[in-house]
């Protein structure tokens, strides 16, 4: 990967710690696949699960040594904190109620954080952990996964570069079917405690998708928003939070946008798609199909970018690892979190400055994020009235 050039001298892998990801956790194991593949961390210790025998089992299962597996995220952040082999990163991957004590936890100790999306269950949490993250000496890095996709950094390249002319629309979509049927009832992991208020917060459909559709929107045309105006809703009876949400955006500076997330959409497996409209051009990315960008100039027939190719920009080029033509996908996007998070860590250790090439999902895009999901609640509890973000 271009990250890091392969030719340079390589820089002792990341000790890195896990919160959460024990057996049957989905995500836990895609932030390790994505931990690895460019090869800067090393897995070390974890507090994988709720108890401290799971845990332990769930340890031994990744190779970890047992004093290292431990029986909460504050015994880790504590005993780890003392070790002079200690992490030096941590993972969390835990439902959404836990962001927000584990992350302070590990940044009060200096211990850089990763943690997934959305960033805490409510907003009052996430403001109280972006004052810890901004009095701490380590780093927080939010993984909002596609925007680690080429494509997505070459559109973004391209609003940047002004290639688009001033922005007029932003188009977010996010539709799945796996909730379509009520399967928290019968103890699915994954979907209980997505449709649990007390683990998720106050979003549902909007907590889970919604925020990816939003950040990567507000990535890729460099827009913030300033009002909304939602409609939520929960189709299928008994669930608790929101299974589809449809939102209007008015965006700093006259821009609009629409942003359509749903869990009931049948047909629909993991449909974002991003457009953006300017006065000069439109993009437009799939995520379905991530190695392409379609970029239309008005007036001009449109064009076909593709990742590895011609026409793929630097900020493309330097997150591409394998040729054009050969795909990269969902958990190479989220390497490049991990690896962005490398580089970021390893100029803080050397005492220099972050390449301002590298990027990455930050706090402050995590408490948009929560924003985003209590102003659509609130707006929809008023019956779509525009509220302020």
């Amino acid at each position: 990967m271009a990250i890091e050039g392969k030719t340079e001298a390589r820089t002792q892998k990341i000790r890195l710690g896990m919160v959460g990801g024990g057996s049957g956790a989905f995500i836990g194991g895609v932030h390790r696949m994505a931990a690895r593949i460019d090869d800067h961390f090393e897995l070390v210790a974890g507090a994988l699960s709720s108890t401290a025998e799971k845990s332990l089992a769930s340890g031994r299962e990744l190779g970890l040594a047992s004093e290292r597996c431990y029986g909460s995220f504050e015994e880790m952040a504590e005993k780890e904190s003392a070790r002079p082999d200690g992490i030096e990163a941590v993972s969390i991957v835990t439902p959404n109620h836990v962001h927000y004590p584990a992350a302070k936890a590990f940044l009060e100790r200096g211990i850089h954080v990763i943690c997934d999306k959305p960033l805490t269950s409510n907003l009052e949490d996430a403001k109280r952990l972006k004052a810890v993250a901004d009095q701490s000496k380590a780093l927080f890095v939010l993984t909002h996964n596609y925007t680690g996709y080429p494509m997505v950094r070459h559109a973004r390249e391209l609003v940047r570069s002004g290639e688009l002319g001033e922005i007029r629309l932003v188009q977010m979509e996010y539709p799945q079917d796996w909730l379509a049927e009520p399967i928290e009832q019968t103890g699915q992991k994954q979907a209980a405690w997505r449709t649990d208020p007390k683990q998720s917060g106050a979003g549902g459909s909007t907590g889970d998708i919604g925020t990816h559709a939003y950040n990567l929107g507000c990535f890729i045309s460099g827009l913030e928003i300033e009002e909304l105006a939602a409609d939520v809703h929960i189709f299928v009876a008994g669930r608790k939070l929101d299974d589809n949400a449809h939102v209007m955006l008015r965006f700093k500076g006259g821009a609009k946008g629409l942003l359509w997330c749903s869990q009931v959409a049948v047909g629909h497996e993991n449909g974002l798609k991003v457009r953006v409209y300017g006065t000069k051009a439109g993009i437009e990315w799939v995520q379905a199909d991530p190695n392409y960008l379609w970029f239309t100039r008005l007036g001009e027939p449109k064009q076909l970018i593709t990742r590895g190719g011609a026409g793929a920009g630097a900020s493309a080029q330097r997150v591409t690892r394998i040729p054009g033509g050969h795909p990269e996908g969902y958990l190479e996007a989220f390497a490049t979190i991990y690896t962005e998070a490398a580089a970021a860590i390893n100029a803080v250790k050397a005492g220099t400055a972050v390449d301002p090439a590298v990027v990455y999902p930050t706090i402050d895009d995590g408490v948009k994020g929560v924003a985003f999901v209590e102003a659509c609640v609130a707006s929809s509890k008023g019956n779509g009235a525009w509220v302020k973000v």
